[in-house]
């Protein structure tokens, strides 16, 4: 198990972190990351590009593979083109919708206010423009120079963070949240797996320094923040299924996700 979950990690040190979806997998990087490792094709990363694909196939021994084909052109180094989000602000209502969407946290502001986007940290994903409902959200081409090969994987720990800290709160979110989910729901099983095998997610890139209190703080905190969720969902499950028909094995599984439960809120 230990090394099936690292070489989901390398797959997934290798991908974009923009979390967009494109290659079928809504909620993120990731959940490709184990699909490329459970076999399913490793040419899908769009905005990775033939790049990606050839990393990929290199570091599973794969037979090389054309990428995706992307709507943007492709830019000196083989990926296509860095796209950003903006905002026309003056026609902005406020809705908040594009902030939920937006998997690593690049929209601020409030409901009825204005909202704006930071650029420097907008990946281009296209998630904030179809809960727009006043389409006032475009993409840009985004003209700063190509990153060098370091400063792309120091963007990339960056994002994965942000992804990581964003399905926190949004999953807390979730579970009393009335109104729809602009996103897929979460892996939470994967994600709390992952935490739980390795704490430390980026130290499969060691050319990026990482402080590693700080690393494991956050990644203990995002791993219990998801193993509550996934302990709530089987407990309201199994207390479905009970009050329809008492079961003395599932009674005692419930019992025992409840123990759970109150070790971990304990923490």
């Amino acid at each position: 198990m230990n090394s099936h979950i690292s070489l989901i990690q390398q797959v997934d040190a290798l991908l974009p972190q923009t979390q967009c979806g494109l290659c079928g997998h809504r909620d993120g990087c990731l959940p490709y990351a184990r699909a490329i490792t459970d076999g399913e094709a490793a040419n899908k990363c769009v905005p990775g590009g033939q790049p990606v694909a050839d990393s990929l196939a290199q570091l599973l021994n794969r037979p090389r593979l054309i990428a995706e084909a992307s709507v943007w052109p492709i830019q000196p180094d083989g990926r296509p083109q860095r796209m950003k989000a903006v905002i026309r602000e003056d026609e902005c209502i406020g809705c908040t919708k594009c902030i939920s969407a937006c998997p690593v946290d690049a929209i601020i502001g409030s409901g009825k206010l204005m909202h704006s986007i930071l650029t420097e940290l907008c990946t281009g994903c296209e998630l904030c423009i179809p809960p727009c409902p006043v389409d006032c959200i475009d993409l840009v081409e985004d003209h700063q120079p190509i990153p060098a090969e370091q400063l792309r994987i120091a963007e990339q720990n960056d994002l994965r963070q942000r992804y990581y800290a964003h399905i926190q709160r949004e999953e807390k979110r979730r579970l009393n949240r009335k109104g729809p989910v602009v996103r897929a729901e979460i892996d939470t099983e994967l994600f709390a797996q992952l935490f739980a095998q390795f704490p430390q997610h980026s130290q499969v890139v060691p050319a990026i320094e990482i402080t590693n209190q700080s690393q494991s703080a956050v990644s203990q905190h995002a791993g219990t923040t998801i193993e509550l969720a996934r302990l709530r969902t089987q407990i309201k499950k199994l207390e479905k299924q009970l009050s329809v028909r008492a079961d003395d094995q599932k009674q005692l599984q419930l019992d025992e996700l409840q123990q759970q439960l109150s070790a971990l809120q304990g923490v």
